[in-house]
């Protein structure tokens, strides 16, 4: 479980593809502190460290067919800017919402707005209507997940929203690379679906 609370962005290094799978190779600078089995969310995607090299300062996760599929991973290249969070602590605070690190789906970043200091992304994503009725969907000052990072969604619509970011965000994420046709990972709010689900029985 996560908070949206990015801690930095790491590099991809590498990439190696074995049979479905793919291997990526990251850089940051907590390599030293990480485990292996230890859960990181990579770009709001919950991957498993399986390598560590503190020679190299790197480790390795793996990503199956499935993830490359439903999320963005697929668009990574060696350079690639990937926003990183451990796994919550439980004794800490929740400084974002509550995130598990399965992306529901991917959307495409439509429009970049600086707005005297700030920036404005709208975001656009395929609308199931059936789907949407499991709370697959936004709501104004709701909360979102875009590639890893906790949000409050503004201007939200059946199949589109946006949300503002602040110049620290801006700097210290993956944002500051986004641009019109950007790829991005999307999770709705858990607490969303469990009361679509709810209230789905009569």
């Amino acid at each position: 479980m996560f908070s949206g609370i990015v801690e930095e962005y790491g590099v991809v290094k590498a990439i190696e593809r074995e049979q479905e799978n793919y291997h990526f190779t990251l850089t940051c600078s907590f390599v030293n502190e990480l485990k292996i089995d230890q859960s990181v969310s990579h770009n709001g995607v919950c991957l498993t460290v399986v390598k560590l090299d503190q020679e190299a300062k790197t480790y390795t996760v793996t990503a199956i067919k499935e993830t490359i599929l439903k999320t963005n991973l697929g668009y990574w290249e060696v350079g690639s800017k990937v926003n990183l969070e451990r796994s919550m602590m439980m004794n800490g605070r929740l400084d974002g919402h509550i995130v598990q690190g399965h992306v529901d789906q991917t959307a495409v970043c439509k429009k970049v707005e600086e707005a005297e200091g700030s920036w404005y992304f709208t975001f656009e994503y395929e609308l199931d209507k059936s789907k949407a009725q499991q709370g697959y969907m936004t709501v104004e000052k709701g909360s979102v997940t875009v590639n890893g990072v906790s949000l409050t969604v503004v201007n939200s619509k059946d199949n589109s929203f946006q949300v503002a970011i602040i110049p620290y965000t801006y700097q210290e994420t993956n944002f500051h690379t986004f641009k019109e046709g950007t790829v991005i990972n999307l999770e709705f709010d858990i607490i969303g679906k469990y009361l679509a689900k709810l209230a789905s029985f009569k």
